[in-house]
């Protein structure tokens, strides 16, 4: 793989960066090998998610060591203290190598800006540092089996008893839960209250008594979800991010990065892999199939331009100039038109097909629709950007201004 970057418009203080991540990446990371645009990425194994889990902590506390990690965090709180163009740089330099801190760096997307936006600083001091290490790694615990979509329904139940909260619940679709030592938590401390007004942030240990991490096996034989019991966890109400009753406020700050984190993609080119797909299959001048590739191409290079621009500012601590929403909802809807795409390619050979090229296509039909619920439903997203983006009348709802322990739930 043959990669290049401009590097005639740099300023002299990004060429000196520049240089420093190179001299840092070539001492410290293997360069990225030519892998066959049709494999598949997805683990087949417990162990072999935990390796993956492993590896990218460990790569993560490299770059902590060589102050790489938040580079646009201050420094105070472990950071660099940099500016944007140094994520940017860092990019560019790290895409000719096999490098990534896997799935931490996506709970860092989501929670970092969170607590500088919402954490006390005493909280940001303890956890903002140890998270940029990876000595701290959080999953998402928000989702239940009664309030997906609806997150705002959740049940899980949280009672104060003194300087702490006693949390009873179940939550559900956990990524990565059981290799996680924290979880960001949402639980419900007002029962009294309209629903998205008794709810509350926390910061939980997972090795607290009390909780229970039930891998959910995929068809790949990997366990990517989890379901988690806690059954009378205590809980500091030191760990409370943002105020008590008021965490729908960070709830949904960490839900809009995550849409961002999202729509962003993985950095590879899905139309290059149908347009060789398509030059495989010898359909390549068929003229339906070109204009269904133009399509793919113009959507890769909206959701480029539009998913730098929102992380940029988010990395800024800035409101994005575009609802994250947006980015999730084009993303969700691409990736359901590059997989029918596959398939409309390869024909019967997507279908029953063991070649390499088969399996890739298959791979992309089934799960088109996944990126359409993880992270919020293609329709909360459409609800979102119709409230929050075009300022439409909030959609009609008896429950809420009701209690939310009057609503009626399944």
């Amino acid at each position: 793989m043959t990669i290049t970057e401009d590097t005639s418009t740099d300023t002299p203080e990004q060429a000196e960066f520049r240089a420093e991540v190179r001299a840092f990446l070539a001492a410290n990371a293997k360069p990225r090998q030519e892998d066959s645009p049709f494999a598949i990425n997805a683990h087949t194994s417990e162990a072999e998610a935990r390796e993956a889990f492993e590896t990218g902590c460990r790569w993560q506390r490299t770059l902590f060591e060589n102050n790489l990690a938040g580079l646009t965090y201050p420094v105070e709180y472990g950071g660099r203290g940099g500016h944007p163009w140094h994520e940017t740089i860092y990019r560019e330099e790290a895409a000719r190598y096999d490098v990534s801190s896997g799935f931490i760096a996506a709970t860092m997307a989501m929670l970092l800006p969170t607590l500088m936006k919402h954490a006390s600083d005493e909280q940001k001091a303890y956890y903002v540092p140890r998270m940029l290490s990876a000595e701290i790694s959080i999953c998402q615990l928000f989702s239940e089996p009664g309030a997906g979509s609806d997150l705002a329904s959740l049940a899980c139940r949280a009672v104060r008893d003194g300087d702490e909260f006693v949390v009873t619940g179940q939550k559900v679709w956990n990524s990565a839960a059981q290799f996680c030592n924290w979880g960001m938590l949402l639980t419900r401390t007002d029962p009294d209250a309209p629903k998205h007004q008794g709810i509350t942030f926390v910061l939980v240990d997972m090795s607290s008594p009390g909780i229970e991490v039930r891998p959910l096996v995929q068809p790949t034989g990997a366990s990517h979800f989890n379901e988690v019991f806690l059954s009378e966890v205590r809980v500091p109400v030191a760990n409370v991010v943002g105020e008590i009753n008021g965490g729908w406020a960070p709830a949904r700050t960490v839900l809009s990065n995550e849409s961002a984190f999202i729509g962003g993609g993985s950095g590879q080119s899905l139309f290059e892999t149908l347009r060789l797909l398509a030059e495989r299959f010898g359909v390549l001048d068929d003229p339906v199939i070109r204009q269904e590739l133009a399509v793919a191409y113009s959507r890769e290079k909206v959701l480029g331009f539009v998913g730098d621009r929102i992380m940029s500012a988010i990395r800024r601590r800035e409101v994005p100039p575009v609802d994250p929403s947006i980015l999730k909802l084009f993303i969700a809807e691409s990736k359901v038109h590059s997989g029918n795409l596959g398939m409309r390619i390869a024909g019967p050979a997507g279908q029953a097909g063991g070649s390499e090229e088969s399996r890739w296509v298959q791979f992309e039909l089934i799960n088109r629709f996944g990126i359409s619920i993880g992270g919020g439903t293609n329709e909360v997203q459409r609800n979102n950007l119709a409230e929050r983006a075009l300022g439409l009348p909030r959609e009609p709802g008896y429950d809420k201004t009701k209690p939310w322990r009057d609503i009626p739930r399944s």
